[in-house]
């Protein structure tokens, strides 16, 4: 490897997913370069603003090839931040990668490659060694929005699924769970970790907010409360368009949600949600159009080997599209929209949308990634439950 890195490490302490989400958590540009005495040759993944769009791994390309090196249980590590000049090939985000490659590790299909194979787990797979789903961690913590500390114990609940509270949490140290409750059991949707946030949009806006889920600690954790009233007061400062945009994020973040746990309670997800409904976007293709509904509805949809799955139903006020500071790993690229006759809709203005983004304080933008990430992670696992 040539040239100064900003990033290296060893694959046996720092995984590929935890890898990703450092880089796609500050938004960087360049070469991750991944060698290993186990491997003939290297692998490369090229990143632009955190997202990969190109790699590299022996014959393979693409998409395939950065799955390949997530079989990779020992190596090291090196990322180069610099200009990519690459065709961008791969359209899934960075929490649906991890979550496929995590599956198809579990399943086999992702060849592992180190020493004493078979018999020793990959790193992917220890740190997912209480179930399927990553670990979501998120970007530098930023202590200037903190105003107290809290710790919790293994097993003790954060928040009750049902209650009513308006504090916003970021974790400073430890790992949590996120569970909804079904009449099948509890069923875990997300696992946080160090600088993700516990709370949505929504805690600013409503005094006894009723919390959608329940957070338990996973061993000791460290909690940072978060200054709600200069949060409220930056979301205030907002744009109506903005303003909007977070809400339907909140929204999303529930409806995939409900999808979820009806998928895991084995419900039928009714295919009138799709009938005759007039494709608006296609699954798979570009653009950075973002749009309001102004009338009618439509549904999001992903294909799957079985078919089709509805993931959630648009109404008035709702925003789609493709945001890249919101990553939610739906439409354009890996999710199409479905609409109504009576359907309408109203295109928001993406320039002024990412400027105001761009101005926005490093906990706020870090408060919105998370709702963004687990929106993807989510998805994935609702694509899961319905196979």
């Amino acid at each position: 490897m040539s040239g100064k890195a900003v990033l290296a490490g060893d694959l046996r302490f720092v995984g590929l997913p935890d890898v990703f989400q450092i880089l796609g958590g500050n938004n960087n540009t360049g070469i991750l370069h991944i060698t290993s005495e186990y491997a003939s040759g290297s692998g490369l993944i090229h990143f632009v603003n955190g997202n990969p769009v190109n790699a590299m791994c022996g014959p393979l390309l693409g998409l395939d090839a950065i799955y390949a090196l997530f079989g990779w249980t020992e190596g090291k590590f090196e990322f180069q931040q610099q200009a990519v000049q690459v065709e961008h090939v791969v359209n899934k985000s960075r929490m649906e990668i991890i979550l496929d490659a995590l599956r198809m590790l579990d399943d086999g299909i992702i060849k592992k490659v180190g020493p004493l194979f078979p018999g020793r787990a990959s790193a992917v797979q220890r740190s997912g060694e209480r179930g399927a789903l990553p670990l979501i961690k998120g970007r530098l913590i930023n202590y200037m929005y903190i105003i107290d500390e809290e710790e919790f114990r293994d097993g003790e609940r954060i928040v009750a699924e049902g209650g009513h509270g308006n504090w916003i949490w970021v974790i400073l140290e430890g790992m949590v769970e996120i569970t909804r409750q079904t009449s099948n059991g509890p069923l875990t949707i997300a696992r946080l970790g160090e600088g993700t946030t516990i709370g949505t949009i929504t805690c600013l806006l409503w005094r006894g907010h009723v919390r959608s889920a329940t957070v338990t600690a996973v061993g000791n954790v460290q909690l940072g409360v978060l200054d709600a009233e200069r949060l409220s007061e930056e979301y205030a400062s907002l744009s109506p368009e903005f303003r909007q945009l977070l809400l339907s994020l909140d929204a999303r973040l529930i409806k995939i949600t409900d999808t979820a746990v009806d998928l895991f309670m084995k419900k039928n997800r009714p295919d009138r949600l799709i009938g005759d409904k007039e494709v608006i976007i296609k699954e798979g293709c570009s653009g950075n159009e973002v749009f309001t509904v102004t009338e009618g509805e439509a549904c999001v949809i992903q294909r799957t080997p079985q078919g089709y799955l509805p993931l959630l139903t648009l109404k008035k006020d709702d925003v789609f599209g493709y945001v890249p500071f919101m990553d939610i790993g739906h439409e354009f690229r890996c999710a199409s929209v479905v609409a109504s006759k009576d359907f309408k809709m109203d295109r928001l203005d993406f320039d002024s949308l990412r400027k105001e983004y761009d101005r926005l304080s490093p906990a706020f933008k870090g408060l919105i990634e998370n709702i963004a990430t687990c929106v993807s992670v989510t998805a994935g696992m609702a694509g899961w439950k319905s196979e």
